[in-house]
C-alpha cells in the first residue's frame, strides 16, 4: 500500500496566516507544511484540502483515480471547492467498514473529540490508521488484530492517543507513526525530531510517498535518559514530556510527602496535575529493585532528592562519619545504582539537578553535597543512551 502525504499541517497550515510566533517565523521552505491530506494508492483521498489538486501534482500523482474522499473531522471556513472529476467528500459512521471496489476496505474509528479516525485495510492486508487532529480514540476493539502496519496522528497535540494505542497493542516496536496535523506548538526542525523520536514518531515533508509496511525508519526510542537542569529550568517538563505517548508509566518521587511543608505540596500537586491520568505514582528511595525487574517505564524525579536520602542515611553531614566511612557507603550506593541502570530492561528517565555552575557553597557539607551530585550525574548519565541539559525550557542534547 503506497501513501501520500499530500499535507501533514495543522488544519490553518504551518506557518498559520499571520501568525507572528517564533515557530511561524521559521516555519520556511521544507518546514512549511499544508493541512493535513493523504492519497492512498491514488484511489481513496483522506481529507479533502485547498489545493490537493496541486499538491499531489507536485508529488507526481493524479486525483484522477481518486474513488471515495473521505473526511476526518469539521473543517472550519468556506466550503473547500471539490476538483472536477473528483467524488463529494463524505463521512463514515462510527464502526462503520466500508468496502472500495480497488480491494481497500475502510472501518471509521469513533474519537474522543469531534472527528473521525479511519483504519484501512489495504488488498495486501497492510494496515494503516489515521486519526484527525486533537484527537484520541474513545474506544478500541482490536480483536487480536496484529499492530498497525502504519499510524498517522497528532503525536504533539494528542500523545496521549499514542499512548492508548500502545496499550491495547495497536501501536508495537515496527509501527511506523507519523506526526500530521503539525501545528506552532514546537519550533521545526531539529526540536520537533528530538520531540519526536522520544515519542517513537517521527515527521516527514509535504509530498513524501511512503510504503506502507516499509520498518527501516522507524526511530528507535531509546531505553535510558538523564534530564539535567537548574531550578525551574523545565527539566521535569521535559522528563514527562518524554514518556507522555506511553501508558502505564511509574512515576518514583524521591521527595516525600514532608508533613507541615505546604509550600513542598503545593510543588507536589503541581506535579501530579500535570501527569497523564494512567500514570501510577511510588514515593521511594529505593529505587534498585524497580530497576532490577521488568515493567512498565519508569521516571524518576529525582537524582537530587534520592541522593539527600543516601547521604543522610550514611550521616555525610558528619565530618568524623564521612571520614570514617560514610564516604565509602555512599560510593557504594551510587556504584549500585549505576549497575542497577546499566542492567535494566525498563525504559528509564530520571531527573536531576545539575548544580556544579553556580556559586560555590559557603559550607563544607553543602560543598560534599554538590561535589556527590557531580559525581552521581557523571555516573549515571554513563549509562544513558540520551543525556540532555533543560536551560531556560530549552533541552540541549549532550548526548545521544
Amino acid at each position: 500500500m503506497e501513501l501520500t502525504l499530500l499535507g501533514t499541517g495543522a488544519p490553518a497550515g504551518l506557518p498559520r496566516p499571520d501568525c507572528p510566533c517564533a515557530a511561524c517565523a521559521t516555519a520556511l521552505g521544507e518546514h512549511a507544511r499544508a493541512a493535513t491530506s493523504l492519497l492512498v494508492d491514488g484511489t481513496l483521498l483522506l481529507d479533502l484540502t485547498p489545493g490537493a489538486a496541486f499538491a499531489a501534482a507536485r508529488a507526481g500523482h493524479s486525483l484522477g483515480g481518486v474513488r471515495q474522499v473521505l473526511l476526518s473531522h469539521p473543517h472550519d471556513g468556506p466550503a473547500v471547492e471539490v476538483p472536477a472529476g473528483l467524488p463529494q467528500p463524505g463521512r463514515v459512521p462510527d464502526g462503520r467498514e466500508l468496502a472500495l471496489l480497488t480491494g481497500h476496505r475502510v472501518r471509521a474509528v469513533p474519537m474522543d473529540a469531534p472527528g473521525t479516525g479511519y483504519a484501512v485495510t489495504g488488498p495486501d492486508g497492510q494496515r494503516l490508521l489515521y486519526l484527525p487532529p486533537g484527537a484520541a480514540p474513545a474506544g478500541l476493539d482490536v480483536k487480536g488484530d496484529p499492530a498497525y502496519d502504519m499510524v498517522l496522528a497528532d503525536v504533539v497535540g494528542r500523545p496521549d492517543g499514542l499512548a492508548k494505542l500502545r496499550a491495547v497493542g495497536a501501536v508495537g516496536p515496527a509501527t511506523d507513526v507519523i506526526a500530521v496535523h503539525l501545528d506552532h506548538d514546537v519550533p521545526p526542525g531539529g526540536e520537533l525530531r528530538r520531540r519526536l523520536a522520544a515519542a517513537g514518531a517521527r515527521a516527514v515533508p509535504d509530498g513524501t510517498t511512503l510504503d506502507v509496511g516499509v520498518y527501516e525508519d522507524v526511530p528507535d526510542v531509546p531505553r535510558r535518559t538523564l534530564v539535567l537542569g537548574g531550578a525551574r529550568s523545565g527539566k521535569s517538563v521535559e522528563a514527562e514530556r518524554r514518556l507522555e505517548a506511553f501508558p502505564d508509566v511509574l512515576y518514583v518521587a524521591t521527595g516525600g510527602c514532608r508533613n507541615g511543608d505546604n509550600e513542598w505540596a503545593s510543588r507536589v500537586h503541581a506535579h501530579r496535575e500535570r501527569r497523564p491520568g494512567s500514570w501510577r505514582t511510588t514515593e521511594t528511595c529505593d529505587l534498585v529493585p524497580l530497576l532490577e525487574v521488568d515493567g512498565p517505564p519508569l521516571l524518576i524525579d529525582c537524582l537530587s532528592l534520592w541522593l539527600t536520602d543516601a547521604m543522610d542515611s550514611v550521616n555525610a553531614w558528619d565530618d568524623a562519619e564521612w571520614s570514617g566511612g560514610g564516604e565509602r557507603a555512599l560510593r557504594a550506593r551510587v556504584e549500585e545504582l549505576t549497575s542497577a541502570v546499566r542492567r535494566t530492561r525498563r525504559t528509564v528517565v530520571a531527573v536531576s539537578n545539575e548544580v556544579g555552575s553556580g556559586i560555590v557553597p559557603a559550607t563544607a557539607s553543602g560543598r560534599r553535597y554538590r561535589d556527590e551530585l557531580g559525581r552521581l550525574n557523571a555516573g549515571f548519565g554513563a549509562e544513558c543512551e540520551h543525556v540532555l541539559l533543560v536551560v531556560a525550557g530549552q533541552a540541549l542534547a549532550l548526548r545521544g
